[in-house]
This record gives structure tokens, C-alpha cells and sequence, in this order.
């Protein structure tokens, strides 16, 4: 009996000994290609994200500095996107856009704000607000009208106008009137804090078409630059993302032609949630971007800086930062990412684009914070661009919703998945 409990022990001990490589010989068979890496990519993709990665370095840094003092977007940085093809990246080839995916858009914005997060701000808002709407609601003729001209054109840049004074959080509660007036409408209002409003040539409004309906009146009008009352007033002088304007607009008698309806009368509030919702998978890229860009131009110096005779990398307490604040990077990056792949996958992802949006926010503002602490005091002069992430993040808490919203709509999913 001893000489057989001895004998069993030892099989035990040894199949315990062993299990970690059985476990990984078992997990490596099954069916790993089916469940492939949040970051693996397609051949596409990778082609892509390197294209951009060097597009990027050459022919957008060398105007950061300059296009953030003086709050204006550089009109050759403007050409050279529509150059790219990356105002019009999901849009089909027969429109003149580059055909790929939505996916492929996330990877763009996260590597164009590595460099200038306000450049990502106007490729982010054409690609995955206005071209995608049109792309989704547009007829025939707006098509062939309109996204023809948003992939190759640089003055149809397009701005979503959604929010007003009195509307924020609070979206819906709009005071933008669109009155019937035979085969036209006529809009009246004002909208605030519309991006990409100094250079953009086709503007979608949300007006609201019966207030008497509440926020299934809201319709989506088609506004081209242009038309005759509306005015794009002085832009805001803002803390960050500079370069990348914002400004109130107003509608004075602004004709509209029934034609330029975008969708159906009424439901402008479905077509604003759902773009609001893929909205924020961009936002979270942003944001993923900003913080890996402020990282990646941080961490040479630390591993350049001598004090005490060893460099500033090599304390342990530093070490310790650095590699929490790459630890929240990595995170943000799959935590977009997945939400980026649910989408495209046509699954549920509300829940998991308002967790990517909230946390890369929240990484962004800690990355920029903690590098301008790693640098000490050059990382408060504008010699170094640390600086001007920092002053860009805080606009990820805020815009496509804030981060308590973004809570309490994740807060309100959770709510239902335990009521099931």
C-alpha cells in the first residue's frame, strides 16, 4: 500500500510538473486561428498603419509647433490627407475613397495623434461621422453628389453640428428650427462647438422639424457651405487641439432643399446615437494615440538624462511609473480596439466603445501628466511638445460625451445584462 501511495504521489507530482506545457500544447491546438490577438493584422491594415506611421513623420510634424501658435491647420497638411486617401477611407472606390475599414479608420486616427491630435480631430470627424452617414442614409444622387467630393476634395470637408448652448449632454434638447415651406425647409437656430466648422464645405445639421414631437422631430439637412444665412462666426480660442477649429454657427433663413434631407424626417436623434456611438471608438484611438505619442517622446529622455551619476530611467521608482503608465496604454489599446472589432463584426459594442472612450481618456491624462513630471522642467517649456499633449487631452473627457456619461450609460447596460 505504502509502495502504491508513493507511486500514485509521484504520477501526480509529475502531471503537475508538466501541466503548464500540456495546458500550452492543448490551448496552442485549439483552434487558436479562430481567436487570433486583438492586435493582429490583416495585411491591409499593417500596410496602413506603417504608410501613415511615416506619412505622419514627414509630412505633418514638421508643422505641429507652428500650426498649434498660430490655431490654424495648415492648408498643404490639409491637401496632403485627401493625397493620402484618408478623408474618405471606408468609402467605396467607385466615389474615389480608398474602400477599406472601419478598423482601418481607428488605426489612422491613432497613429496621425501620435503626432498632432488635432490633425486626427479632422480626419476622425470625416471618416467616421459625415462620410459614414452618408454612406449609411444617402440616396443615389446624394452619393454620387457629395462623397465623391469628401474623398478627394479639400475644400468638402465635412462638420457635424449637433450641439448648442443649450444643448451638451442634455443633445437633444435642441432649439434649431426647420420649417416645411412647400418642397423646401427654411432653419433657424444656432449650433456651438462645431469642429472642422473653418474649413468645412458641407455641414449636417440636426434641426428640429415638429418641437412638438420632442426629439423625434430632429431631422439630419444637408448644408453646403455656401448656402445663403448661415454663418460660421469667430472661432474658439482654445486650451488645446488648437489647430483644429470650432466655432458656433448661425442659421438665419437658411434655405434647405427637401432633397438635401439626409435619411428620413424624424429621425435624425437614431442616426445622431448611433454615429455618437461609433464616434467615441475614434475618440478612445485619440486618445490612445496622444498618450503613446507623449510616451514615445518622453521615454528617450530618460534614458538620456544623467543625475546622481546613472540615468533617471534606471531608478527603480521611475521604472515603476514607466512601466505602470505602458501598462494603462496597452490596455486602452485593447480595450479600443475590441470595441473597434465588435463593431465591425456587427455585434453589440455600445458598452464596450463608452469603456474605451472613458479609460483612453483617462490614460491620456495620466500619461501626459506623468511625463511632464518625468522631464522635470523642460517638460513645462513648449521646447518639447509634452507640453501640448497635455493640453490636448483634456478635451477627451469632455467631447462625444463626458466621461460621466460615458459611466452612466455603461452603468444603465450593466443594469440590463444582470436583469436578464
Amino acid at each position: 500500500k505504502a509502495k502504491a501511495l508513493l507511486l500514485l504521489l509521484s504520477f501526480g507530482a509529475i502531471f503537475i510538473y508538466n501541466y503548464p506545457q500540456q495546458l500550452n500544447i492543448i490551448t496552442s491546438q485549439a483552434g487558436a486561428s479562430n481567436f487570433p490577438p486583438l492586435q493582429t493584422y490583416s495585411d491591409e491594415e499593417r500596410m496602413m498603419r506603417d504608410s501613415v506611421r511615416k506619412y505622419a513623420q514627414e509630412r505633418i510634424a514638421p508643422f505641429v509647433s507652428k500650426m498649434d501658435e498660430e490655431s490654424y491647420m495648415d492648408t498643404d497638411v490639409i491637401k496632403s490627407l485627401f493625397e493620402q486617401g484618408l478623408m474618405g477611407i471606408e468609402i467605396d472606390p467607385e466615389y474615389g475613397g480608398t474602400g477599406t475599414t472601419f478598423f482601418s479608420s481607428i488605426l489612422v486616427i491613432e497613429e496621425l495623434a501620435k503626432v498632432d491630435p488635432s490633425v486626427a480631430v479632422l480626419c476622425d470627424i470625416q471618416n467616421t461621422l459625415i462620410n459614414t452617414l452618408f454612406a449609411k442614409l444617402g440616396t443615389p444622387a446624394q452619393k454620387e453628389q457629395y462623397l465623391s467630393r469628401l474623398s478627394t476634395d479639400m475644400v468638402s470637408i465635412g462638420s457635424f453640428c449637433l450641439s448648442e448652448a443649450e444643448a451638451g449632454s442634455d443633445a437633444f434638447s435642441l432649439k434649431t428650427r426647420a420649417e416645411k415651406h412647400k418642397d423646401y425647409y427654411v432653419i433657424n437656430g444656432s449650433k456651438m462647438w462645431i469642429s472642422n466648422a473653418e474649413h468645412a464645405g458641407v455641414f449636417l445639421v440636426m434641426a428640429n422639424v415638429d418641437p412638438s414631437a420632442g426629439y423625434k422631430g430632429i431631422t439630419c439637412f444637408i448644408v453646403d457651405r455656401d448656402t445663403e444665412g448661415l454663418e460660421i462666426c469667430k472661432k474658439e480660442n482654445k486650451l488645446g487641439l488648437r489647430a483644429s477649429s470650432t466655432c458656433p454657427l448661425n442659421f438665419d433663413n437658411v434655405m434647405v432643399p427637401e432633397k438635401n434631407i439626409l435619411g428620413q424626417v424624424g429621425h435624425g436623434y437614431k442616426y445622431a446615437i448611433g454615429m455618437l456611438n461609433e464616434g467615441r471608438i475614434g475618440i478612445a484611438a485619440q486618445m490612445l494615440g496622444l498618450a503613446q505619442g507623449c510616451f514615445d517622446n518622453t521615454v528617450p529622455y530618460t534614458r538620456q538624462r544623467i543625475q546622481f551619476g546613472k540615468r533617471i530611467f534606471d531608478f527603480q521608482g521611475m521604472q515603476h511609473q514607466i512601466a505602470h503608465v505602458a501598462t494603462q496604454i496597452e490596455a486602452a489599446r485593447l480595450l479600443t480596439y475590441n470595441s473597434a472589432r465588435l463593431k465591425e463584426a456587427g455585434r453589440p459594442f455600445i458598452k464596450e466603445a463608452c469603456m474605451a472612450k472613458y479609460f483612453a481618456a483617462e490614460v491620456a491624462t495620466l500619461t501626459t501628466s506623468k511625463c511632464i513630471e518625468w522631464m522635470g522642467g523642460v517638460g513645462f517649456t513648449k521646447d518639447y511638445p509634452i507640453e501640448k499633449y497635455y493640453r490636448d487631452c483634456k478635451i477627451g473627457t469632455i467631447y462625444e460625451g463626458t466621461s460621466n456619461v460615458q459611466l452612466s450609460t455603461m452603468a444603465k447596460i450593466i443594469d440590463k445584462e444582470f436583469g436578464q
